[in-house]
């Protein structure tokens, strides 16, 4: 089994946040997602901060992450899956995919 890490995207443009019952019911969806992955979900990673710091060289240091970039990353999970495929069809089922985000699916290495 490979491991592959999901990197979760989603429109840099913000609009109004969610209510806190859209944002229940948003968490509510992960939890159903993260039950019917079940072993496949290695990690379950978290959600991101809007803010960051990007590290260029050795010493330069700026914030980031840029705003003029069309997509922010917003968080990440880990999975295991037999094939790019098979994490795909994982993935499909993913929250922020029913929201329009965009997911980038990696495969670990595994060094």
């Amino acid at each position: 089994m490979a491991k592959f890490l999901l990197i979760y995207r989603d429109a840099a443009e913000q609009t109004t946040p969610p209510s806190p019952e859209e944002m229940q019911s948003f968490l509510a969806m992960w939890g159903e997602w993260f039950a019917q992955c079940g072993t496949a979900i290695v990690d379950g990673g978290d959600a991101l901060a809007p803010t960051g710091r990007v590290l260029h060289g050795e010493s330069v240091v700026s914030d980031g992450p840029y705003v003029e970039g069309k997509e922010i990353l917003v968080g990440y999970s880990v999975v295991q899956a037999e094939s790019y495929e098979a994490a795909v069809e994982i993935t499909k089922q993913c929250p922020i995919a029913k929201i329009d985000g965009s997911i980038e699916i990696r495969e670990f290495m595994g060094f």
